[in-house]
């Protein structure tokens, strides 16, 4: 009992220094009555629901009763301590003013005493969100933008979580737990298509130097993607909008990171029935999209992708071409015959026996130097070629005319006999007697004693069989 009437007196004394003393029916300031302080007008009137400062010079409230409250909500959005004073700058767990129960929350009152309500708040450096009540929240906000820990602070950097919604639309596996990574910005907000200027169903950004996909609600994606959405209304046979990344078990690969180079997979199960192999390689760039081409026979140059020094083409399901191929130059009308390997898949060069869409074998020669690759038209080593394709002689005629177009609207005539070499510096005759003379570089100069024309097609080359074609 003495301890406490030490701190009745301390408590006064704080309350009282200072004040304007009156006569004892008359006196204005802090009066302590039966262990309640009360604050008197000057009239002798209790002050009720108002701020009152002691000696000390700090805040304390005088409920509807004039009594001093003490460890209590005051003014609806304060709360005081157990010696009156009103809480400032500080973290109090407390029952809600508006809730019956006896559960206790978290609030934060403000340098001004009052607290903080439906805000972000950014205290010792952390972030935290309160409600309109001033609860401090935890796990997802309202918006499903940002996730807050069990501390209430904003998270930043991967998490492994449950979506805020769970019955919302999933392509591609789930996961046997019910959760899924996520990954919040530095801002706190999650990456997600809603939360980007680019909308759509999927949103590929780059995370310390991989690119990861996230779905629309923020959830992290491995495996093929289609970026457009629902699978089941993809192409059939085109790989285009597709994207890969990661899956658990890919050896010296980060969990749904895009794998750029070269990598073996089944294609999407909606491409399955399109291919030839059940296994395929795709080249993928860094953002996890495949390499991927025109439809066969519809190719140019211009579609070529070099690699590693090498040549490939990918046809329309993102695989690289093999076999004999019909090809656009540039931008040009005018096509040409490549081979592509039936192992490496790359263009080869020279000559070669190459099996034409109609199942027949033939010589081929495919350039060296200058446009290497590129089917050769003209001479090569005494023998003429056309788009790649070796041309002969009918056996039964001994010796053909090959006019091969010159590029500039004319032609070059060359005599070729059953093995397809030309005849150089010289006059042949074929089994029907015409005569025909050659000059050193094998160009045909005269038909029969008279002079051949450079302007006049004299035989038409035999093209390639493409596939396809």
């Amino acid at each position: 009992m003495k301890k406490k009437g030490l701190r009745i007196l301390a408590a006064a004394a704080v309350l009282t220094f200072g004040c304007l003393t009156m006569n004892a029916y008359a006196a204005e300031g802090w009066a302590l009555s039966n262990n309640i302080w009360t604050y008197l007008d000057k009239n002798g009137n209790r002050v009720t629901n108002e701020w009152k400062k002691g000696a000390d010079n700090l805040w304390r409230y005088l409920n509807n009763s004039g009594e001093m409250a003490v460890n209590s909500w005051a003014d609806n959005d304060y709360y005081v301590d157990a010696n009156g004073i009103m809480v400032a700058d500080k973290w109090m767990q407390i029952a809600s003013p508006y809730s019956r129960d006896s559960q206790t929350y978290w609030f934060y009152f403000g340098s001004s005493g009052k607290v903080t309500k439906d805000t972000w708040k950014k205290i010792d450096g952390k972030s935290y969100y309160f409600d309109t009540d001033g609860i401090m929240q935890t796990g997802w906000t309202e918006d499903g933008d940002y996730y807050l820990s069990s501390s209430g602070a904003m998270v930043t950097g991967w998490r492994y979580l449950e979506p805020k919604d769970e019955d919302s639309s999933l392509y591609g596996p789930e996961s046997d737990d019910g959760k899924y990574w996520f990954y919040f910005s530095a801002s706190g907000k999650k990456q997600s298509p809603s939360t980007s200027d680019d909308g759509g169903e999927y949103k590929v950004t780059k995370i310390d130097g991989k690119y990861y996909c996230f779905d629309a609600d923020g959830r992290m994606r491995t495996g093929w993607v289609y970026l457009e959405g629902d699978p089941e209304n993809s192409s059939k046979s085109s790989i285009a909008d597709w994207r890969y990344f990661a899956e658990s078990g890919i050896q010296n690969a980060t969990v749904g990171a895009a794998i750029p180079g070269w990598l073996s997979l089944n294609p999407p199960e909606q491409l399955q029935d399109n291919v030839d192999e059940p296994v395929v390689w795709y080249y993928f760039d860094k953002n996890g999209e495949p390499k991927t081409g025109p439809e066969d026979g519809k190719a140019s140059t211009s579609d070529f992708v070099r690699i590693n020094g090498k040549t490939y083409l990918f046809d329309q399901k993102g695989n690289p071409v093999k076999g004999l191929k019909k090809v656009r130059i540039g931008s040009t009308s005018e096509y040409t015959s490549y081979y592509f390997d039936e192992s490496s898949r790359t263009s080869v060069k020279g000559k070669m026996t190459v099996e034409e869409g109609d199942g027949n074998k033939t010589t081929f020669y495919f350039n060296e130097g200058t446009y290497a690759g590129r089917g050769t038209n003209g001479v090569k080593n005494g023998y003429l070629y056309y788009m790649g394709k070796l041309q002969q002689a009918d056996s039964s005629s001994r010796y053909a005319l090959i006019s091969i177009p010159n590029g500039n609207g004319g032609y070059q005539t060359y005599v070729v006999n059953s093995s397809g070499r030309i005849s150089k510096n010289t006059t042949v005759k074929d089994r029907d007697g015409n005569k025909y003379k050659v000059n050193s570089s094998g160009i045909l100069t005269h038909i029969n004693d008279e002079a051949a024309s450079s302007t006049e097609d004299y035989g038409e080359p035999t093209e390639p069989v493409f596939e396809n074609d």
